[in-house]
């Protein structure tokens, strides 16, 4: 055990002549590494942190600002408008020093007020500029004046500065609260087409009622919070939507994001987990000093960094009535599942991460170990796929002390989860439903063997391949995906491997091997693992997952169409769903909202009644009347797409005050229907190539297959897409075998036949412009 291998390098035995102490050279010099490393890890820190809190300045201005001040006073030249005279007649010990040095330390007290101040109206200033969003509005190609001049005035703001991760957080303006009028008025308007006249009307009737009577005093009350809040909706988000969910996150919150589609760079197990654990500590130690670059639309306008801070060392614990997300700071080990087994692995040797090779030699350890679980042992990470009641429950009576408690804090407290899977999944164009299997696997596996409260489960397949389970609350996918394109770039073209698979690099000799945690679990308590074992299991076994692989054309022809990718795969996507059901739906598409501060998603409604008027005429009207209706709903689809982004979507807005409503005990009809009207089709687009670390061009099979989720609803479909390079387009789809309106086989056919014949509208245009 390595807290035993270290306990052994101080002995002492007391004799007649004093105390004899023995100081093993090995084990000192290890503690001197590891002090060495923690106090260089704050000093980079610390620096890290000025240079983040002075942003968009430097701290060399400084210098220059007080060299400027004295030279104007040495040229008898007084800037200050005699603020130093000021200074040098009330500073308290003026008595103790010359007349020359009481001028240069007010000289130096007003330059660095001075300088702090204009800090502070570079800040503003910046501020102001991000809260300019009419470019987002402007067609492909068409920039107006203000928007040149708004990014002339931002790129010299940003120019000669290399901003660090969290350098603009204290810029980014504060999600606007939208107009009542507005959103009541935008909210009709999404479900007038799934509405008949009369329950339109009732609905109307309803929705005025309350912008009348109830909305004026939740609105104020709302602007109230975002003012004293960061971000009037994301605390609130991620307690009531997440944490206070009472029923299993498993399917129901967790999701997934899936390895290299057609490259494993190694079929050793150990080996691919030990260059992709070494990575994730290279990225973790970057993150915690704030060193990756902020993501930038348009590579200039700067996205909200807030998230990644919980990325790794944390866990969502339950609790009775509510759970919540526990953040620690650095953790030098992380807990390695392998067949029933949980084992402890260190992660620093020496004052130093462990490389990959030592990372392959301590899971190679585990996985050639041979002894039992434990009794219990084996299904006890089922506790964190059911119900959360009966695991808090739990958790407060059998892990609250002993062996128990120290293993699962070991658990907790680990930088993250890693599963060796006994199983082989990953993409194989031979077999049918490959893809489909190793979604199922990533979501939700055999219901024991992810911990799926970790902020993430990493898991390493047999065959080399791996893939990510994400416990939902703390972060949304996007944040997930800009650290997994981190590491398997890193991985592939970075560390690599030896021609026999292993990783490359030397072994420490004097590496303690991995520690298995103990249990003392008693029968009470493995009923009740096994209870929600089979919670789980009944909710596993009922996903219905696809993946659907396009590639009969992407992203490059859509463009040509002069089309937004996501506006055409969206009306793709109600194409389908009339087909599959003979009826439109309530839509849920996912957005993001980190152009704000601590901003996190909003909901677009992709069902409008211009998509809806381009799906009913499919077939019989001339070419040119449903392409014009098709690009009416694109640009529908765009609009929605952008308020949602620039702060004025609907969802949030009527989420907050239904939970304003309920802090004041105001019982609103509106907002109780708004907020239980079901998501049949809920879809998510995944992010790709945030970080530019692969020329797909140059390496076109080194593109990962994205991920996905559960189903939202129990009759419904869940879709999520990854647009991969020009000629890609992944769909993963899931639903419920026991809904017998749904079959995830037959709406990926769907899909891909919608996403034909809309390309045929643009082929038959094509050629009737070549006959003529």
């Amino acid at each position: 055990m390595a807290e035993a291998h270290q306990a052994v390098g101080f002995q002492f035995t007391v004799t007649p002549d004093g105390i004899d102490l023995h100081l093993s050279r090995e084990v000192l010099k290890h503690i001197y590494l590891s002090g060495v490393t923690s106090w260089r890890k704050r000093a980079i820190r610390f620096k890290n942190g000025i240079l983040t809190g002075v942003y968009p300045a430097s701290p060399s201005s400084l210098l220059i600002v007080v060299i400027a001040t004295m030279s104007t006073i040495y040229a008898r030249i007084d800037p200050s408008l005699g603020m130093i005279d000021t200074i040098k007649r009330t500073m308290p010990v003026s008595g103790y020093m010359t007349v020359q040095t009481q001028t240069v330390f007010s000289a130096i007290l007003f330059s660095t007020g001075l300088w702090l101040s204009l800090i502070l109206m570079l800040r503003y200033t910046l501020k102001a500029l991000l809260s300019y969003h009419a470019w987002i509005f402007e067609s492909h190609g068409k920039i107006s004046f203000c928007t040149k001049l708004w990014l002339v005035c931002l790129l010299n703001m940003f120019s000669g500065r290399r901003p660090l991760l969290y350098s603009f957080q204290t810029s980014l303006p504060r999600l606007p609260v939208p107009r009542v009028d507005d959103t009541i008025t935008r909210y009709l308007e999404s479900v007038r087409p799934l509405l008949d006249d009369e329950q339109y009307n009732q609905m109307e009737v309803v929705a005025n009622n309350f912008k009348k009577d109830q909305a004026p005093k939740l609105q104020k009350y709302l602007i109230l919070k975002s003012w004293c809040a960061t971000n009037y909706v994301s605390d609130w988000w991620e307690e009531y939507i997440y944490l206070r969910g009472r029923s299993p996150i498993m399917v129901n919150s967790n999701f997934y994001a899936m390895d290299l589609l057609y490259v494993t760079p190694t079929h050793r197990q150990a080996a691919r987990a030990g260059n992709v654990v070494h990575a994730m500590l290279q990225y973790r130690r970057k993150l915690e000093r704030g060193e990756h670059a902020p993501l930038r639309a348009l590579g200039v306008v700067p996205m909200c960094s807030y998230q990644m801070e919980r990325m790794f060392n944390t866990t969502r614990i339950p609790g009775i009535e509510t759970d919540f997300v526990q953040h620690l700071s650095d953790r030098k080990h992380l807990v390695v599942y392998h067949k029933g087994r949980f084992f402890k692995v260190w992660l620093y040797y020496g004052g130093r991460h462990l490389w990959p090779s030592e990372l392959e030699t301590q899971f190679q350890r585990i996985l050639d170990d041979t002894t039992e679980p434990q009794p219990g042992e084996l299904k006890l990470a089922a506790l964190t796929a059911g119900n959360r009641v009966p695991w808090a429950r739990a958790r407060l009576k059998y892990f609250s002390q002993g062996v128990n408690k120290a293993s699962l804090e070991a658990i907790e407290t680990s930088a993250f989860f890693l599963t060796l899977d006994d199983e082989v999944h990953g993409y194989d164009p031979e077999k049918l439903r490959s893809l489909d299997l190793y979604a199922k696997s990533l979501l939700h596996g055999k219901c024991y063997d992810r911990w799926f409260d970790k902020s993430f489960t990493l898991i390493a397949y047999k065959n080399g391949k791996l893939g990510v389970n994400a416990e939902h609350s703390w972060a949304d996918a996007p944040i997930i995906g800009h650290m997994w394109e981190y590491v398997l770039a890193t991985d592939c073209f970075h560390l690599g491997y030896t021609e026999e698979g292993h990783c490359k690099g030397d072994i420490s000799n004097g590496l303690p091997p991995p520690i298995k945690l103990q249990w003392d679990i008693p029968l009470e308590c493995q009923e009740v693992i096994e209870d929600s074992y089979m919670v789980a299991k009944v909710i596993a076994d009922d996903v219905d997952f696809h993946g659907c692989l396009f590639d009969e054309f992407g992203k490059g022809l859509i463009k040509k169409s002069r089309t937004s990718p996501d506006a055409f795969i969206q009306l793709a996507l109600q194409l389908a769903q009339f087909r599959d059901k003979g009826e439109f739906c309530l839509t849920y598409e996912a957005s993001m909202t980190r152009m704000f501060r601590e901003g996190r998603t909003e909901t677009v409604r992709s069902c409008t009644s211009e998509s809806t008027a381009f799906v009913r005429v499919e077939g019989w009207p001339p070419l040119a009347q449903r392409l014009d209706l098709f690009r009416k709903a694109a640009d529908k689809h765009q609009n929605m797409y952008r308020l949602a982004m620039t702060g004025s979507g609907i969802d949030r807005h009527l989420f907050c005050l239904y939970i304003m409503s309920k802090y004041l005990s105001i019982d609103s009809p509106f907002l109780k229907q708004v907020l239980s009207e079901p998501w049949r089709l809920s879809t998510s687009q995944t992010p790709q190539q945030q970080l530019n670390m692969v020329d797909i061009k140059r390496f076109p099979r080194y593109v990962g297959a994205g991920g996905g989720f559960g189903p939202v609803a129990d009759d419904g479909y869940g879709v999520s897409y990854i647009i991969i390079g020009e000629n890609l387009i992944t769909f993963h789809i899931s639903s419920k075998f026991s809904s017998p309106e749904t079959d995830s086989y037959r709406f990926g056919q769907n899909i891909r036949q919608a996403m034909l014949d809309i390309r045929a509208l643009f082929d038959q245009k094509d050629k009737k412009e070549k006959e003529m």
